[in-house]
């Protein structure tokens, strides 16, 4: 056919060669696994219609849907750069995963000459660039659509979690309330210096849902506030979305950075139970002095001997008194019991302190869940303002104004979580479909990390993957296709 064949041979066998063709080949086919969830789930229908564009449509060849899908679909597949989709421009299958039109429009052209007369804007050859993901993302920083994207982090929970109910709400569920932090190299607006940690970062609020592990909430804050800072008004109005949504009671479990009288009292007018851990201090530690005293005069043969003893506290700058369990412990080997005090809205009635403790305990599943997000999808909030000193080697004529870099993080944060909502679907489909446990990065190197060849066959693609992944794919697939989810509206 006249092609030129670039052939390489290594060193180490000379019966080895390496060739390059200019073939349809992916190492990227797991993103059609994830548009898959993301249909099913249906998220990108719901971003559509509350996400607003206002460019001028006349001029617009990437849709927003697409523009938010290719964002996700990059940070499926670890590749956190804008960057990564010029260099995937052709990739077959992204281009697949991303597109919403039907058929082989997706896979476009691929010669330059066939590319130069191809001027149609509903089809344009290749992923969006990096600019164009740069410009969604200033576009997707209004309140609205950081709003409509927070949305629907709660949307894929709630299609997922009522579909497996059948429709039903969890009579109750746990929100894990924390704060997270994420440590930036540069100077971002809101970045700063936090003594705690020890690092430049910023400090959002991240909520998480107990029993399922899905991740329903965030709100981006400067790196130098305070734990509860502002902690009550992202927490009451998630508790009226998922009381509508996913369940019928929703109580609060939180470390103990958040119990100040002000969360406390918040949460005690909206009767929402919760659980907390407090921090000590010299009038907490004056009360247990006794109790302490009296427990390590009793001997014991368990290897983990843990008391509990019920008190009430009032700070200084409380409206009131509060139930508080003080928890002792011996550990093995040691002489001195250990204590600590947990802070409760729920009376000895309705959860006693054994109870009590055994439910905070479970916070530590909300904290590698969020353990996983910063490990596995690692969100880079990179945004800072930079006016243009030269465009095209000239001095520009009009300065625009910078832009708003503190939304613009929270929108890539927000971009980040979507990302593992997808792979957190898949990750429990493949739970249900093999019986074993799933981390999302073991679900990205052993089933979304996947090589392929796409052949064109008249109006049909077909993807063919190596024979090894069938055994993942094929019960995720079955698993997927019975997870099928009310339309939106319905």
């Amino acid at each position: 056919m006249g092609e030129t064949v670039s052939r390489f041979q290594v060193g180490f066998n000379k019966s080895v060669k390496i060739e390059a063709r200019p073939e349809r080949i992916t190492s990227e086919a797991g993103t059609l696994l994830a548009r898959e969830a993301m249909e099913t789930l249906g998220l990108l229908q719901f971003l559509d219609e509350r996400l607003v564009d206002r460019r001028n449509r006349r001029q617009v060849t990437h849709p927003l849907s697409e523009l938010v899908a290719t964002s996700v679909l990059l940070k499926v597949q670890g590749l956190r750069d804008h960057d990564d989709a010029d260099a995937l421009r052709d990739d077959g299958a992204m281009r697949l995963a991303v597109s919403r039109r039907k058929g082989l429009d997706a896979l476009g052209t691929r010669e330059p000459q066939q590319r130069e007369r191809n001027k149609n804007p509903l089809h344009p050859d290749g992923l969006a660039s990096q600019p164009t993901l740069s410009r969604m993302v200033g576009m997707l920083s209004t309140a609205d659509n950081r709003e409509a994207l927070r949305d629907g982090l709660l949307h894929t929970a709630s299609q997922r979690i009522r579909e497996e109910r059948r429709g039903r709400r969890i009579r109750y569920v746990t929100l894990d309330v924390d704060s997270l932090p994420v440590e930036v190299h540069g100077k971002q607006p809101g970045a700063q210096y936090n003594g705690h940690y020890g690092v430049r970062m910023f400090h959002p609020l991240v909520a998480t849902i107990a029993e399922t592990g899905d991740i329903v909430d965030a709100r981006l804050r400067p790196g130098s506030v305070h734990t509860a800072h502002g902690a009550l008004d992202f927490i009451l109005p998630l508790v009226d979305k998922l009381e509508q949504q996913i369940c019928q009671v929703a109580s609060i479990r939180m470390d103990a950075g958040f119990p100040d009288d002000t969360v406390l009292t918040g949460l005690e007018s909206r009767s929402i139970p919760y659980v907390a851990r407090i921090k000590k201090n010299a009038v907490l530690d004056d009360m247990a002095a006794p109790y302490l005293l009296s427990d390590s005069g009793v001997a014991s043969t368990e290897p983990d001997d843990i008391r509990f003893h019920e008190l009430t506290y009032k700070a200084q700058n409380w409206a009131e008194r509060r139930r508080v369990v003080l928890v002792t412990q011996r550990r093995d080997g040691e002489l001195l019991r250990h204590h600590f005090f947990l802070i409760t809205s729920w009376s000895t009635e309705q959860i006693h302190a054994d109870s009590l403790l055994a439910l905070y305990r479970q916070r530590g599943t909300a904290e590698s869940r969020m353990g996983e997000l910063m490990d596995v999808l690692d969100p880079s909030l990179c945004s800072c303002p930079r006016q243009k000193s030269h465009y095209r080697n000239n001095v520009p004529q009009t300065r625009y104004p910078t832009c708003d870099s503190f939304a613009n993080n929270e929108v890539l944060l927000l971009l980040s979580l979507l990302g593992y909502q997808v792979m957190h679907t898949l990750r429990t489909m493949m739970q249900k479909a093999t019986g074993d446990g799933w981390s999302i990065r073991r679900l990205r190197e052993r089933v979304l990390r996947v090589g392929a060849r796409i052949l064109v066959h008249a109006r049909r693609a077909v993807v063919v993957i190596e024979r090894a992944s069938i055994r993942y794919w094929e019960p995720l697939f079955r698993q997927l296709h019975k997870l099928q989810c009310a339309p939106l509206g319905s």
